[in-house]
């Protein structure tokens, strides 16, 4: 294996599946992970130069730390990891569905953290290793809406900094490693939206334009470069982190709609 490695969680579709493109259009080994979309994962690998597939329930957090363990041992350079994979589903603050709670919490943030820890831990690079954790413009503008996720996402979003400090405690990273987050916006259609309601609600930012999924991914090839000191997080959003919005964009678009 010459190339360099990149794993991305949830890379089977979306935005996850952008970011394993862009980095094989690049020259890089992708290693697709999926949960449940086995089809979508080995259409997507075949479609490449160079990438395998690796399942894994990010709900078994064990299950989670072995697939990095695995992946360690056999790859020879592997630089980069995504936390791209996570659940949204809804809620709200005014009565959290406990269930849902740790779920998320698990999925979107305890898994990605346990993954982190073990990549700095045993993957090798000569170049320096990346990790890239996917959190959600939301943080820096909230809402009551997707309560349990949002939660997740915070959780997600602090353990950036914590472990970027890695590199001055004597811990696993090292001096060329760096801990990044990014934050897309709206991006892609959720849950019932109609591709009408999509286009209005993610517009709904302070350049008035989509965000494609092709630049979260550009993002991703730019932080993989290392250029930003660790622990930064960066947005890619048209804007949309820098407003105060009452609710999340999919109900806002449908009351711009009825008025």
């Amino acid at each position: 294996m010459t190339r360099p490695a990149i794993l991305v969680t949830g890379g089977a579709a979306r935005i996850g599946a952008a970011i394993v493109r862009r980095f094989a259009a690049q020259g890089w080994h992708v290693v697709i992970h999926y949960g449940f979309a086995a089809v979508e994962a080995e259409a997507l690998a075949d479609s490449l130069p160079s990438a395998e597939t690796v399942h894994c329930d990010l709900a078994d957090g064990d299950g989670a730390v072995r697939m990095i363990e695995e992946l360690a041992a056999r790859l020879s350079d592997w630089r980069v990891l995504v936390g791209n994979a996570s659940v949204f589903r809804p809620d709200d603050a005014r009565a959290l569905e406990p269930a849902l709670l740790a779920e998320s919490m698990q999925v979107n943030a305890a898994a990605p953290a346990r993954m982190a820890q073990a990549f700095l831990a045993h993957a090798r690079s000569s170049a320096g290793r990346r990790v890239i954790q996917i959190t959600d413009q939301k943080l820096a503008n909230p809402n009551p809406d997707f309560f349990s996720y949002t939660m997740s996402k915070y959780a997600l979003a602090a353990t950036v900094p914590m472990l970027a400090h890695l590199q001055n405690e004597g811990g696993a990273a090292g001096p060329d490693d760096r801990v990044y987050a990014l934050a897309p916006g709206a991006i892609l259609p959720s849950h019932d939206q109609s591709e009408e309601e999509a286009d209005v609600s993610h517009r709904l930012n302070l350049l008035k334009r989509r965000t494609g999924a092709d630049e979260i991914a550009e993002a991703a090839l730019f932080l993989a470069g290392g250029a930003l000191r660790s622990g930064e997080t960066l947005f890619v959003d048209s804007g949309q982190h820098l407003l105060r919005q009452p609710r999340d964009v999919i109900y806002l678009a449908r009351t711009i709609s009825q008025s």
